[in-house]
């Protein structure tokens, strides 16, 4: 089969397409996929400048998020046939060893349990953009925030892979949202999914804006996408005892951290990848739980993913030069066809 290897740590030239062989079924409750799809997120551009996982097992194959047909099941598989259609997170951060191949690839390996059946209505091509970034949306706002009808919330990045998926579920959930964005065409797709309140951050001050928005007291909640500098002056517009959920590393200094104590904020930390890293297979359950209510959302209408690049699988370091100049609307994805 096709794949595209990694085959050492560094730029987006180390990605190259290679004939490897089709994966084994690794267990009797896996499943062989036939990929339609793999989507690809700022998780590989980190993973391939600097494989922190699995540094010593190059070349790997990366990509998180598949989708495709089954093409072979277990002995033991139960819930999928030969045919059915599946989407998922699985792999795709550098091992390439036993049932973690990633999805850069025509052909992967994912046990039974954590794949979702998927969206009626949406194609194979565009499920594979989603996994990830509903499995992160979700946690963030659902687990986290414990977002609630009627609450505020901030997105940065409400337009980008997360955010354009947090900026549906918030409005499912019945909340007020005002998002982070740098142009016409973001504020388009943000007024299309309907914020309540869209800031140009390049031509007003968020902080300034937000405040202004929320009557003073600041919002309930901040979903951080970005980091740096934008997650420590998130403090200033997130209300007394509000929280703030960033996917990032938080450069907080001593100062920084009274503000949030004396604010009493609470800072949560954002991972998807943790269940997978440590290997929790009730939690990976969980995660696949996620995906089947977002399917629910898609087929109810009351969700969509905006893939807004679709490259075949040998322009894969294309991908990644795109991901990494960043401002990407929606969701990239290599196709296998």
């Amino acid at each position: 089969m096709k794949a595209v290897l990694m085959t050492a740590a560094g730029g987006p030239d180390v990605l190259a397409m290679y004939d490897v062989n089709k994966p084994e079924l690794p267990s009797p409750h896996h499943l062989r996929v036939k990929l339609a799809a793999a989507g690809v997120n700022p998780l590989d551009t980190k993973l391939r400048t600097k494989p922190v996982y699995y540094p010593d097992k190059l070349p790997a194959i990366l990509g998180c998020d598949g989708a495709g047909t089954v093409e072979k099941t277990g002995s033991a598989v139960t819930r999928f046939k030969e045919g059915d259609t599946v989407f998922f997170c699985n792999g795709g951060i550098g091992g390439n060893q036993g049932d973690e191949p990633g999805c850069y690839a025509e052909y992967t390996t994912v046990h039974e349990e954590y794949c979702a059946a998927t969206p009626a209505n949406l194609g194979l091509q565009d499920a594979a953009g989603l996994p990830l970034v509903l499995i992160t949306a979700w946690e963030a706002l659902v687990e986290r925030a414990n977002l609630q009808a009627g609450q505020t919330i901030l997105i940065h990045g409400g337009t980008g892979g997360v955010g354009h998926i947090a900026l549906q579920l918030a409005k499912h959930l019945g909340a007020k949202v005002a998002v982070t964005v740098s142009d016409d065409k973001k504020e388009g797709l943000a007024q299309g999914l309907e914020a309540d309140k869209i800031v140009r951050y390049k031509e007003m001050d968020f902080v300034v804006d937000v405040e202004e928005w929320s009557g003073g007291k600041g919002v309930d909640v901040v979903l951080d996408t970005i980091g740096g500098d934008t997650f420590l002056r998130s403090m200033n517009v997130t209300r007394i005892g509000g929280k703030i959920v960033t996917l990032l590393s938080t450069p907080m200094s001593l100062e920084d951290t009274q503000k949030a104590r004396f604010r009493n904020l609470a800072i949560c930390y954002e991972l998807m990848l943790t269940p997978q890293v440590l290997k929790q297979h009730d939690e990976r359950i969980r995660q696949r739980k996620i995906l089947e209510k977002g399917a629910q959302l898609i087929e109810s209408g009351e969700m969509g993913v905006l893939v807004s690049y679709a490259l075949p699988l040998r322009e894969a370091a294309e991908a990644h030069r795109i991901i990494e100049r960043g401002h990407v609307l929606g969701k990239i994805i290599l196709t296998m066809g």
